[in-house]
């Protein structure tokens, strides 16, 4: 098949580039217009308890969000409220004291009736005429302006991750290469990639919800592996034209190796992404798919464009003169087997300990803390739960099946104030006919572990009706269950079809195996990082961001998905090099040090340009976000370093010729499949 599209590509090659020009210049109008149509905060599934509840109450009680200010040092004038009341699509404007009756809080909740961009000008309008009060102290933020920054702050971050890292990649890549042409190329496949998927993203947002974040991912995850797939592939043409082939020859040489390397590859990470799908968050099932569709539009650039390109200019990117078997990392691979079985001791202890403090972590939503301390919506939502708790802290909402003054409804109530942790509640007036509305104020935080703890008690209490719960912590309950239920599906999905690409790829079911159970050592030590970091609190100096005190509900999943995907990019990248040695040499151990050598310098390389990338995204605003950045940077470097380059050659110098072994049935299929280089 690469040797047909390889052969196709060499006839027609300034066609397929200029094939690609439109789809480049569509998609980067529409990466532009993505960041301001897309939600950073989609709805939940309509299975959760909460989700019923937001429903029900906007039919009771419509409205579509609030934006709050913070009045301190001067009075309110009433002029002021009562010309926001005259705006059109306002429903109620609300103002009281703080606890200390040093501050004053507006809250104008806006109607439930607006489309999108009305709702947005409104907001808009409102925030105007509140930042007009003439008082020394004005802020203003509440869930709609909160909505308008986070997606500001996320086109931010993208941009300024893309000003930081793709000079000094290409600095980096100038100098692997040796020259900006050879650097170049990578870069234009990373970007290409980019653009496919951004106007893919586009083109399915009209049929399914897609999260603001899915932008940055695309961005982030379509820059690290476009650099490594266009470095492996020049690094193999120029490795041919070194050994004499012309161009033509090269290309076709290079896309039946190194491009089924990439196939293997792409096909590895995609699938390991397609486990976010079993999710029911919509969040978490639009990064996948963001992060399917980047892997792939990457790996059909590679596949074609990178190609073409090399065909049209690869006379001028020199060769590279074929290196011997017996360098660095050859010498490295042979000083662990010598040493294997104290290296496998002393590592894999190593990256258990690392992985310890994972066993503490906290997960939590993490509100307007994902936003910098300088974010004046932040400030005014903080105020807000320092100094109006009595007033405005967000209720447990409780709804239930039956009319309002039924006298059950009277006992149903005294149970929940009689609950652990429950401070006060009453019926709410919006109830109507068939629905009785409960508001429950829980002490502590309004997503503390109290509130959490009340939502799963007055689910359980016996009511001869039936009753839903809702409210922001009942958000959270509802999350955190639908993750702990599906994660296992997950897991299992990314195991097996994992463990069928790279026995497809290697023939052999051992290696898969060993692959999958360094990959989770790998990841513990990633995750035990991420909560010395994020929640402990270390290195947020240099990190630049106010410690949570946990970590994102989200983000540890994405960060286990997508680590364990990207892992397994460099395990195919080695793999497929040590398997070519294995087959010319029938010598495990040669073939682990002859394997490692010839594929070392390009998972370094690859290895640093990646982090590069993310530790651009890593210098973000957004909390989550950073967290995104660091965990996956530290998840390559581990994985770049202490697993390849000590764990694997050690390993498999303990298996021996085992490592090849598969069943004679499962070898007499891979045999059959024929699934051989070109």
């Amino acid at each position: 098949m690469l040797d047909h599209l390889a052969a196709f590509i060499l006839r027609r090659p300034r066609l397929v580039i200029v094939a690609w020009l439109p789809v480049f210049v569509l998609g980067v109008v529409a990466a532009g217009a993505l960041f301001s149509e897309l939600d950073a905060d989609l709805d939940g599934p309509a299975s959760f308890q909460s989700e019923q509840v937001g429903k029900r109450l906007d039919t009771l009680d419509p409205s579509d969000g609030d934006v709050v200010a913070i009045v301190g040092g001067a009075p309110v004038p009433a002029g002021v409220l009562d010309d926001l009341r005259a705006l059109p699509g306002v429903d109620q404007v609300r103002s009281g004291p703080s606890d200390d009756s040093a501050l004053t809080g507006i809250d104008v909740v806006l109607s439930g009736r607006l489309d999108d961009d009305a709702r947005d000008a409104l907001a808009d309008d409102v925030a105007a005429e509140l930042r007009s009060i003439d008082a020394p102290r004005v802020q203003v933020g509440g869930e709609l302006l909160l909505d308008q920054e986070v997606g500001d702050l996320a086109e931010h971050d993208a941009q300024r991750a893309e000003m930081l890292s793709l000079p000094i990649a290409l600095i980096v890549m100038a100098v692997v290469f040796g020259g900006l042409l050879a650097a170049g190329l990578p870069l234009a496949i990373a970007l290409s990639g980019v653009a496919a998927s951004s106007l893919a993203l586009a083109i399915m947002s009209g049929f399914t919800d897609i999260s603001l974040y899915a932008m940055n991912v695309t961005i982030m995850l379509g820059l690290g592996l476009g650099i490594d797939y266009g470095l492996l592939l020049v690094s193999r043409f120029r490795e041919e034209r070194g050994q004499g082939a012309v161009v033509p020859e090269a290309v076709r040489r290079t896309v039946g190796s190194a491009g089924r390397t990439v196939v293997f590859s792409a096909c590895t990470v995609a699938v390991a992404l397609a486990a976010l799908l079993v999710f029911q968050d919509a969040t978490i099932r639009s990064l996948g798919l963001a992060g399917i569709t980047v892997v792939l539009a990457t790996m059909a650039a590679a596949l074609t464009l990178l190609p073409a390109m090399l065909a049209t200019f690869g006379h001028r990117l020199g060769f590279t003169t074929a290196g011997s078997d017996h360098g660095f990392f050859a010498r490295l691979a042979r000083l662990i087997q010598r040493r294997a079985v104290p290296v496998v001791l002393v590592v894999g202890a190593g990256l258990v300990l690392l992985a310890v403090p994972f066993a503490g972590a906290r997960f939590d939503d993490p509100g307007v803390k994902s936003l910098p301390r300088s974010s004046e919506t932040r400030a005014v939502a903080e105020t807000i739960d320092a100094r109006f708790g009595s007033v405005t802290a967000e209720p447990v909402m409780a709804i239930g099946d039956v009319d309002p003054d039924d006298p059950a409804v009277a006992a149903w109530v005294d149970d929940i104030a009689g609950l652990p942790g429950v401070k006060e509640a009453s019926v709410d007036d919006i109830s109507q006919a068939g629905s009785t509305v409960v508001e429950v104020h829980a002490a502590g935080l309004t997503n503390g572990p109290t509130a959490q703890h009340v939502v799963s008690a007055i689910r359980d209490v016996d009511t001869p009706f039936r009753v839903i719960v809702g409210g922001d912590p009942a958000e959270i309950v509802d999350f955190r269950e639908s993750i702990t239920s599906r994660l296992p599906l997950a897991v299992a999905v990314i195991v097996v079809a994992t463990f069928v690409l790279l026995f497809l790829m290697t023939g052999s079911v051992v290696v898969p195996l060993k692959a999958i159970v360094m990959n989770v050592l790998s990841l513990g030590a990633t995750f035990g990082a991420l909560v010395w970091v994020f929640q402990d609190g270390h290195l947020s100096g240099l990190l630049g961001f106010d410690p949570p005190g946990s970590l994102d509900l989200v983000m540890p999943v994405i960060v286990f998905v997508f680590a364990f995907g990207l892992s397994m990019d460099y395990e195919v990248f080695l793999l497929a090099r040590i398997r070519e040695a294995w087959l010319e040499t029938g010598d495990n151990d040669t073939a682990v040090a002859v394997g490692l050598q010839r594929s070392g310098r390009i998972i370094t390389s690859a290895a640093l340009l990646i982090v590069i990338v993310f530790a651009g995204f890593a210098t973000g605003e957004i909390v989550p976000l950073k967290q995104l950045g660091v965990g996956l940077a530290l998840a390559v470097v581990v994985d770049a370093t202490v697993v390849r380059s000590l764990l694997v050659p050690a390993t498999m110098k303990l298996m021996g010729t085992w490592n090849w072994w598969a069943p004679r049935p499962l070898a007499r299929a891979h045999r059959h499949l024929d699934l051989r280089d070109a």
